[in-house]
Order: C-alpha cells, then sequence, then structure tokens
C-alpha cells in the first residue's frame, strides 16, 4: 500500500511541474488583425497555446524549454487547402497506375507527408487519391509517421468519362464501367452513392470534378460534367453526413453548377469571370487559385513528352486566360482559400505559391492569412488552428525574415512545431 501512495505521490509531483515551451519570438504575426507585433514570447504546455506575453520572459522552472527565435518571424502554421499527398509529377506519372501497387503509393506518401511538414505546413487538405490518403491520415494522427494534420476527400467523384474517371486514357478492355464505387456517377442516385461510399471509406470531404481537367487524359479540359440535379444530390448528401464539398472547376458553366449546388470552394477557377465572381461573392464560395499548379505544368509542357500530346492544348488554352482571370478575381475581391495543388509539382514547394499570389496583385498579409485564419476556418478549426493565443493548439512555424517585407523568405522556414511538438530548428 505504502508503494502504491508513493507512486501515486510521484506522479502527481510529475503533473504539477510538467514543462512548459517558451519561444522568444522577435517578430510575431497576428493573423486576426494583420500587423507584424514585435518581441513577444509564447507559452506553450502540452499541445496548447497558454498565454502569448510581451518581451521576452523566462521561467524559474528548470525543467520548462526555452527556444531563441528573437531574429526569426514566428507565424502560425500554414494550411494549404489543396494537396495529392499519395504521389506528384513525373514523366512517368501516367503509367504508375498500371506499374505501383498500394504499397508503393504508401511508402511515397509517408516521405511527402514529412517534406510537406518540414516545410511548414501543418495541416493539408488532401483533394483526391486512392484510399492510401486515409491511411495515411490515421497514421500521422497516431504518431506512427510525421507527416501534417489531414483532411482528406479520399478519392474524387467524377462522371463517366469526366476528370476523375479513373479509367481514362487506357485501351478498351481495361476501361470497364465504373461506378459510384470508384467514384464515378451518372445520375443523383448514383452521386448519393457516392458520397455515402466515400463516408464509409472514411472520407473527411467530398471533392467534385465539375468540370474536365487539363492533366486528365480527355481532351475537354472546360466542359461542365455534372448535371445540376447530380451537384444538388451530392452537396445534399455530403451535408447530412457531415462533409462540404470542394469542386474542381476551370470552366464557366460547370462553376456556375456547383455555387449554386452549394460547394464551399471552387478550385482552380480558370476561366472565371465576372459574373462567375459575383455569384460566388453572393454564396460566399471561396476560390483556392492554384497559381503554382499553372506555373509549374506550363514550364513542364516544354518538355516533349513530359505530358501526353492529347494534354498539350489544354495546357496552351488555359495559360492563355490566367493572368486576366486572377486580375478580375482581385480586382472583384472573390473570398480567397490558399491552395497550391501540390503533387501537380513538387511536394514542400507549396510556399511559392504565396509570391504568386503576390505577383498576382493580393498583399503578402492576405496571402498569409489566406493560408491561416481563413483556411482554418472552412476546415471547422476556427478557434483552433491558424491564430497564436491562447486556447489555439501549437502550430508554429518561424522564417527568418518578416514575409510583409520579403515574401520570398516563405519558401524557407527554419522553424515547425505542429501540435506542441518540434520537428524543424
Amino acid at each position: 500500500m505504502k508503494t502504491l501512495l508513493n507512486i501515486l505521490a510521484f506522479t502527481f509531483t510529475l503533473t504539477i511541474v510538467a514543462q512548459n515551451t517558451y519561444l522568444h519570438c522577435g517578430n510575431l504575426i497576428d493573423t486576426k488583425s494583420g500587423k507584424v507585433l514585435n518581441e513577444k514570447t509564447i507559452v506553450i504546455k502540452g499541445n496548447t497555446i497558454v498565454s502569448v506575453n510581451d518581451g521576452f520572459i523566462t521561467s524559474e522552472n528548470p525543467d520548462d524549454v526555452i527556444i531563441d527565435l528573437k531574429s526569426k518571424t514566428v507565424m502560425p502554421g500554414l494550411i494549404d487547402m489543396h494537396v495529392h499527398i499519395e504521389g506528384e509529377t513525373s514523366p512517368t506519372r501516367y503509367l504508375d497506375r498500371f506499374t505501383k501497387n498500394k504499397s508503393d503509393v504508401a511508402f511515397v506518401s509517408a516521405e511527402i507527408a514529412n517534406r510537406t511538414l518540414l516545410s511548414g505546413f501543418t495541416t493539408v487538405r488532401d483533394l483526391g487519391g486512392s484510399g492510401v490518403n486515409v491511411s495515411l491520415r490515421d497514421a500521422i494522427n497516431k504518431g506512427i509517421v510525421s507527416g501534417p494534420r489531414i483532411y482528406t476527400a479520399e478519392k474524387a467523384i467524377g462522371t463517366t468519362g469526366g476528370h476523375a474517371d479513373p479509367t481514362n486514357g487506357m485501351r478498351k478492355d481495361l476501361m470497364g464501367d465504373p461506378g459510384p464505387a470508384e467514384g464515378v456517377i451518372n445520375s443523383p442516385e448514383d452521386a448519393r452513392k457516392a458520397v455515402r461510399q466515400r463516408y464509409k471509406n472514411g472520407a473527411d470531404l467530398i471533392k467534385i470534378t465539375a468540370t474536365g481537367g487539363v492533366l486528365s487524359v480527355a481532351k475537354n479540359g472546360q466542359n461542365a460534367q455534372f448535371t445540376q440535379e447530380e451537384v444538388n444530390e451530392i452537396v445534399k448528401t455530403a451535408e447530412e453526413y457531415g462533409m462540404v464539398v470542394a469542386a474542381h472547376a476551370h470552366g464557366k458553366e460547370g462553376m456556375k453548377r456547383a455555387v449554386i449546388g452549394g460547394v464551399q470552394t471552387i478550385e482552380h477557377g480558370s476561366f472565371m469571370d465576372a459574373e462567375v465572381a459575383k455569384l460566388m461573392k453572393e454564396n460566399n464560395t471561396y476560390l483556392v487559385p492554384t497559381l503554382s499548379a499553372g506555373r509549374y505544368v506550363e514550364e513542364k509542357a516544354k518538355i516533349p513528352n513530359y505530358y501526353p500530346d492529347v494534354i498539350l492544348p489544354k495546357i496552351a488554352s488555359t495559360m492563355e486566360v490566367l493572368d486576366d482571370t486572377f486580375s478580375m478575381v482581385v480586382k472583384e475581391n472573390v473570398p480567397i482559400a490558399f491552395g497550391t495543388d501540390a503533387g501537380v509539382f513538387p511536394h514542400g514547394e507549396n510556399a511559392k505559391e504565396f509570391i504568386y499570389m503576390v505577383e498576382a496583385g493580393w498583399s503578402p498579409m492576405f496571402s498569409i492569412k489566406s493560408a491561416t485564419i481563413t483556411n482554418a476556418k472552412l476546415l471547422g478549426m476556427e478557434g483552433k488552428l491558424g491564430v497564436i493565443e491562447s486556447g489555439y493548439l501549437a502550430d508554429i512555424i518561424a522564417v527568418d525574415e518578416d514575409p510583409t517585407k520579403d515574401i520570398s523568405t516563405m519558401e524557407n522556414v527554419s522553424f515547425v512545431m505542429k501540435d506542441g511538438t518540434i520537428f524543424k530548428q
């Protein structure tokens, strides 16, 4: 009995002297006010921010840890709303589906997840893969592998021959007739079943391909690929299962149907016009610009045989309009969420999006807020992510310079903490 009491007393002692972490921050970005604050100390206990204090305070507890970030600019961990974490671009991409096993994809995705985290992105929204993305999310949550917090759509939903039909480009005897289980629909009834299947498979949200896509092995990259009734049923069923819907969309008509149907975000938006912009503002639908994907694809299209021939005209026609589209988007003040389409370009280079956003006309602070406080709200994590404040999760990063003066510093993250654990210092 005495031994048991001693153990209990020792456990209680450990509890009351548990280690805290003190981050001495030279600059701190307040994503609520949009201001850069000077000389702050963040106190962290476990995975939670306890307080943010003026000046550089210390602790009398010898077990507490003090980290010197006095020469850095500190901000909340970044959130990318559009990645494909199971793989990334390569000249063999269109052959990989015939040569790689799911176990191969799993090992690659684990390395990608760690690379993404070390680049400062502590949370990502994965918008379509094979289902390995669900297992990866769970492995990260259990601490088996390192990576960002993942919200995944599991497998994207498309229509027969549409952008998310996994058999596009195959010879006819291999095409078969994929259906809702594989994420391919052709009616409101199919739509309902496909959403329920994603829920059953462990998805956190739904992703649809409302129009054709640039990189799918099909000739049309703009056409609307769902009826209004199908979109409506997808959104309605998703809401019933506690999920939101993201819509890949390049063409105007597909965007209109998606916005009218009630999707949360439009991904890409290449051929958007003022009419669609107005509709998005009226419905509080956010655009995820994915500027990085366009820049990278345009460069790779110059390399012979990097992409199949059917894709090249789609790349050319899309790139012709992008500058004008995003000038209009900035002018019209369309709601914006930060997202990159990482996987179309190498993972870990997500922060290039900040540079492209500033070049397009958004301010550095706007771009940072879009990747923190804005995206946290869209993920339903308002009050937990996207802000450095008491009670928030300790997802914190640091860069060497002040990004409001030099946005390129976002590419060089020197400190990464996720859930109170330091992964890079």
